[in-house]
């Protein structure tokens, strides 16, 4: 998700008259990437079976390519779908009117190298808003996109400022090092500018039906589309639906304004499948952006880009009722994809599901609000 002011979307609490923001750092041991808990359901284990390869790709805003492919393998085999000139992958699913479309972005966080310095370390350019010293001192990845794949490294700490050196009101410029100690060294690598850098990452059950990983955000959302897709019935849609998994929203919903440029004022609604960034954390005041995880999909009814018409949050309540999905409401901090369509007259009704430290390298979520999202997207294709 993709904060209005281009910065970090964790939740914001308020100390002492001023705005101090929090972020957790988990250091997890080595455990099967999807393990089966007693709390089990067949749905929340599927959830869980489709959202774990989809974390573990690797797709910086801009280099999605390898995270299309994993959703392309994902989808029904009945699923048919097109990629458009900005990377986003597109699915039809039945015909005539209303035109409703979902849309979930595939990006993620992360660094391109600005360049390489005479050392061999680089220097960074961000891609996303976030704070960069969540990533002091922890493993890097530099996706060369070449024969050589990834080459390990490490974003390096910041050293110990010296007892002359004014203080610093920001962290220092963050770099990777690869190991090696000269620029041609690290460019034999595969190494260039331009390369993206991630760190690496692993899909984690925790206790109960709870997970964790980096790019929760929004491979939540693209795993819901799927989830929903694979339980729906194509030749009972009574309009048609539009499924999207679109590019590069971290920099700008710039994907997203791609097809709401290419569908102009045909769509009635589109729903942005995105993160609700809760403060269901013990770290927060719980007077703003609550919405517990565990307890279902999230109406994102107001964020920073876009209002849901109060009529459309009614109606979408009466879809989750008449199909017994939990849903709560709130309003949070952040843009949505959605937001592009308004300009064209297309009314964003956004949903999402509340997440735990959003754009920081321990991300948490309810793989019980994966399915029931999941469950609730199928409603809104099948009967809204």
């Amino acid at each position: 998700m993709r904060r209005s002011d281009g910065r970090t979307s964790l939740p914001r609490a308020q100390r002492g008259g001023r705005s101090v923001s929090y972020a957790v750092a988990v250091v997890l041991s080595v455990s099967p990437t999807v393990r089966l808990s007693a709390q089990d359901t067949a749905r929340v284990a599927e959830a869980a079976s489709v959202l774990a390869p989809l974390i573990e790709s690797y797709g910086v805003s801009g280099m999605e390519a390898p995270v299309r492919e994993t959703v392309k393998r994902l989808l029904p085999a009945w699923a048919k779908t097109e990629t458009d000139s900005a990377g986003n992958l597109w699915l039809r699913v039945g015909q005539g009117e209303p035109l409703v479309v979902f849309v979930a972005h595939m990006d993620e966080i992360g660094f391109t190298v600005d360049s390489i310095l005479d050392d061999g370390s680089l220097h960074l350019r961000t891609r996303g808003g976030f704070f960069s010293s969540l990533f002091e001192g922890q493993p890097a990845l530099v996706h060369t996109g070449g024969a050589r794949g990834d080459v390990p490294g490490i974003f390096l700490p910041r050293e110990a400022p010296r007892d002359s050196a004014p203080p610093r009101r920001t962290p220092p410029p963050l770099r990777v090092s690869v190991g090696t100690t000269t620029r041609a060294a690290t460019q034999a690598l595969g190494v260039a500018v331009g390369s993206t850098i991630t760190m690496p990452k692993r899909f984690v059950r925790l206790a109960g039906t709870r997970a964790t990983g980096r790019a929760m955000d929004d491979r939540v959302g693209d795993a819901a589309q799927i989830l929903a897709l694979r339980h729906l019935d194509p030749t009972k849609l009574k309009h048609q639906v539009i499924f999207v998994w679109s590019t590069r929203e971290e920099i700008g919903l710039e994907g997203a304004a791609a097809v709401a440029a290419a569908l102009g004022t045909a769509p009635k609604r589109v729903h942005a499948i995105d993160t609700f960034v809760s403060a269901d954390s013990p770290l927060e005041l719980q007077n703003f952006a609550v919405a517990p995880i565990g307890q279902g999909a999230v109406a994102r009814a107001l964020d920073n880009s876009a209002v849901t018409p109060p009529a459309y949050v009614d109606s979408l309540r009466a879809v989750a009722r008449a199909r017994g999905v939990a849903l709560q409401f709130g309003t949070t901090n952040g843009g949505n994809d959605g937001s592009t369509f308004t300009p064209y007259g297309v009314v964003d009704v956004a949903l999402g599901w509340p997440l735990r430290y959003s754009h920081a390298p321990a991300e948490v979520v309810d793989l019980k609000d994966v399915a029931g999202l999941a469950d609730l997207i199928q409603a809104i294709a099948e009967i809204w």
